[in-house]
C-alpha cells in the first residue's frame, strides 16, 4: 500500500504556525522590562568583553608602586585615568574587569557546550532505548547529582592542574546530569506520541527519528537550561578562581580579584568590591533573562 504525501499546504501551515509562534514570544520578551533590562545588560558585558583590547584605559598587568592603593576617581585622592581606582601594585581595576569579563563569559559559555553535548546525547539515548542503558545512565546521573558540584570541581581541578582549559572541562563534565534528566524526561512524553509511531511505521530509523522528530522538540527546555547554567557556570568559576584553582595567573579573573583585594578591604574596599559587583550584574541579567525567556516558551502560560 503506497503511503500518500503530505499535501503542501499542510507543510506551509505548520511553517507558518511556527513562524508566528516564534514571533509572539519576542514579543512577548519585548514587552517584559526585567527580559529588556537583563539583555541590555548582558549586550553591555558582552560588547565590553568583545572590545577589550581596544576600550581598556590600561594593561592590565602593568604594575605602577607609585599608583597603588589609588581610590576610585569620584574618592578623595582618585586620579581620572583610574576609573575605579588600582590595587595593591598600581594595576588599573577598571581593565582588569573588562578582560575579567572575557574569561567569565567564555568559561559560562564553553562550559554549557561540553554540558549540552554530553546531557543531551545520554538523554536521549536513555529516554529513547529504556531497559538496562537507561538504568545505567540514570544511577550514574544519580551518583554525580549526589556529589556537591563545587567540591567535584575543586577535587578535578586540583588534580590536573589549574589552567583555562581544565576549568571549562571540569565545569563542563560536572553540569550534563541537568541535562540528561531533563531531556530524558521530554523523550518519555514524546516517544508515545503519534507522529513518532508513524515515523516508525513509515520505517525511519531510530537515528533519525532522534534527530528530526524528538529532538528538536526538545530545543525549548535545552535553551532555557543553557541560559540558566551559564550563570551557575560563571559563578562556580569565580569560586575556583577565588580559591586559588581557576585559570591560574596568566588571566585577570573576577573570583581571582575578589581574592587578592580580600587582604585589603579595611584600606581599599574598591578591590573586592567592583569585581564582586560586575559578577553580580552578569548573573543577575542572565538569571532575568532566562526566566522570562522560559516562562515566554511555557505553552502553559
Amino acid at each position: 500500500m503506497a503511503v500518500r504525501p503530505i499535501p503542501a499546504g499542510i507543510a506551509y501551515a505548520d511553517d507558518s504556525d511556527r513562524r508566528a509562534s516564534r514571533s509572539r514570544t519576542w514579543r512577548k520578551l519585548g514587552r517584559n522590562p526585567a527580559a529588556v533590562l537583563g539583555v541590555m545588560i548582558l549586550l553591555g558585558v558582552v560588547g565590553a568583553a568583545l572590545a577589550a583590547p581596544w576600550i581598556t584605559p590600561h594593561d592590565p598587568a602593568k604594575q605602577s608602586l607609585i599608583r597603588r592603593f589609588t581610590p576610585p576617581v569620584w574618592a578623595t585622592g582618585g586620579n581620572s585615568a583610574y576609573p575605579l581606582g588600582t590595587d595593591q601594585v598600581g594595576r588599573d581595576v577598571l581593565s582588569r574587569i573588562i578582560h575579567g569579563a572575557r574569561i567569565s563569559l567564555l568559561v559560562g559559555v564553553l562550559a554549557v557546550v561540553v554540558s549540552v553535548l554530553v546531557g543531551v546525547t545520554l538523554g536521549l539515548v536513555s529516554g529513547f532505548l529504556g531497559g538496562r542503558i537507561d538504568t545505567v545512565i540514570m544511577t550514574a546521573v544519580d551518583i554525580t547529582w549526589s556529589f556537591p558540584q563545587i567540591l567535584l570541581a575543586l577535587a578535578f581541578v586540583a588534580a590536573l592542574g589549574p589552567s583555562l582549559v581544565t576549568v571549562i572541562l571540569v565545569l563542563g563534565f560536572t553540569g550534563w546530569e541537568r541535562y540528561a534528566r531533563v531531556v530524558r524526561a521530554e523523550v518519555l512524553a514524546l516517544r508515545e506520541k503519534d507522529f513518532i509511531e508513524a515515523a516508525r511505521a513509515m520505517g525511519i530509523g531510530s537515528a533519525r527519528i532522534l534527530a528530526r522528530h524528538i529532538l528538536p522538540n526538545t530545543f525549548s527546555s535545552i535553551v532555557v537550561l543553557s541560559t540558566l547554567q551559564v550563570a551557575q557556570a560563571i559563578l562556580q568559576e569565580a569560586a575556583l578562581s577565588f580559591l586559588g584553582v581557576g585559570s591560574g595567573r596568566t588571566y585577570p579573573t573576577w573570583g581571582q580579584m575578589i581574592a587578592l583585594g580580600r587582604d585589603f578591604v579595611s584600606v581599599a574596599w574598591w578591590l573586592p568590591t567592583f569585581p564582586g559587583l560586575a559578577i553580580l550584574a552578569t548573573v543577575l541579567a542572565i538569571n532575568l533573562v532566562g526566566d522570562r525567556l522560559r516562562d515566554a516558551l511555557d505553552p502553559r502560560v
